[in-house]
C-alpha cells in the first residue's frame, strides 16, 4: 500500500497543473469560513449569516458537507487528468514493464482516490470543528457528535465520484473528452428522470427509479439542508407550506453508492485487463 502511494504521489508531485488545482480545492473549502463574515448592516436590516445558526453543532456537520462537495470537480479533474496522463505519456506501459501488474497499477489509483476523500473529509471536520467552537450556540460533546453521520455519507460520496472519474479518464483516456462525457451524463440522467415522470405506467414510480442512477445517488447522500434551518421553517409555516422532505443520510443510499464504487472498479479493471498497453 505505501508503495502504491509513493508511486502516486511522485506523479501528483511532478504535475504543476495537479498541485494548483488540489491547492485551489482546499482554499475553496477554507472559503467555508468566510460565510461567518456575512453581514448586512442596511438602517433597521441587520443580517449576520453566522447568527442564523449554520454554524450550530451538530447542523454545522451537515451544512459543511453540502458546500464541501460543491468544489470535489477540482480534484475530479486532476484524477481525469493523471489517468489520460498515464496514456499520452506512456507511464502505464513504463509501470508494467517494472513490474506492477494491471491490478496493482488500479490499486495506486484507488489510493490516490481514497487519499483524496480521507484527507478531503478530516479537513471539512477540522475546518466545521474549529468554526463550530467558534459559533455555536450548543457545545456539549454530546450534541458536537451527533450528526456525524453525515461526514462518512461525505466521504462515501467522493471516493464513489472519484472512482467514476477513473472509470471515465480509464475509458476515454482524453481528459477534456471525459470530462465532457461527465457533464453529459449529468443531462442524461436529467432526461431520463424527466421521462420518467412523463411517460412511465402507474406500477413504476420515477423518483425509486432515479434513486438509482449513480450520480444522483451521490446527490442524495447528502442532501440539502436549508430545510432544517429555523428561519427557513418559519417562513414556510408564515406562507402555510410544512417543511416535510427527509435530509437524513439513509442507509439505501449509501448501499446504492457502495455498490456504484464496486461496479466502477470491476469495469475499471475490466478495461484495464482487456486493453493493450
Amino acid at each position: 500500500m505505501k508503495r502504491l502511494f509513493l508511486i502516486e504521489y511522485v506523479k501528483l508531485r511532478a504535475n504543476r497543473s495537479s498541485r494548483i488545482l488540489i491547492g485551489a480545492y482546499f482554499i475553496m473549502l477554507t472559503s467555508i469560513a468566510l460565510i461567518a463574515a456575512i453581514k448586512f448592516d442596511v438602517g433597521p436590516i441587520k443580517f449576520h449569516l453566522a447568527d442564523q445558526g449554520i454554524f450550530n453543532f451538530p447542523y454545522i456537520w451537515h451544512f459543511n458537507a453540502f458546500i464541501g462537495a460543491w468544489f470535489k470537480i477540482f480534484l475530479a479533474v486532476v484524477i481525469v487528468s493523471m489517468t489520460a496522463n498515464e496514456y499520452s505519456k506512456k507511464t502505464i506501459k513504463q509501470n508494467l514493464i517494472d513490474g506492477l501488474s494491471k491490478r496493482e497499477f488500479l490499486h495506486s489509483k484507488w489510493v490516490m482516490v481514497l487519499a483524496f476523500a480521507g484527507i478531503s473529509t478530516l479537513f471539512i471536520f477540522v475546518v466545521s470543528l474549529i468554526l463550530g467552537l467558534i459559533y455555536s450556540n450548543y457545545n456539549e460533546l454530546s450534541i458536537i457528535v451527533q450528526d456525524l453521520v453525515y461526514l462518512l455519507a461525505y466521504f462515501i460520496k467522493l471516493v464513489a465520484f472519484f472512482a467514476f472519474c477513473l472509470f471515465l479518464g480509464t475509458a476515454i483516456k482524453r481528459s477534456a473528452f471525459a470530462l465532457g462525457f461527465l457533464g453529459i451524463w449529468q443531462m442524461f440522467e436529467g432526461i431520463c428522470y424527466g421521462l420518467l415522470l412523463w411517460e412511465s405506467p402507474e406500477w413504476l414510480d420515477a423518483e425509486t427509479v432515479y434513486r438509482f442512477f449513480p450520480l444522483n445517488a451521490m446527490s442524495n447522500l447528502v442532501r440539502e439542508p436549508f430545510s432544517r434551518l429555523s428561519t427557513v421553517r418559519n417562513l414556510a409555516d408564515q406562507v402555510g407550506e410544512q417543511m416535510t422532505k427527509n435530509t437524513d443520510v439513509q442507509l439505501l443510499d449509501m448501499l446504492i453508492v457502495l455498490a456504484w464504487c464496486f461496479i466502477f472498479y470491476a469495469l475499471t479493471y475490466r478495461l484495464l485487463k482487456r486493453r493493450d498497453l
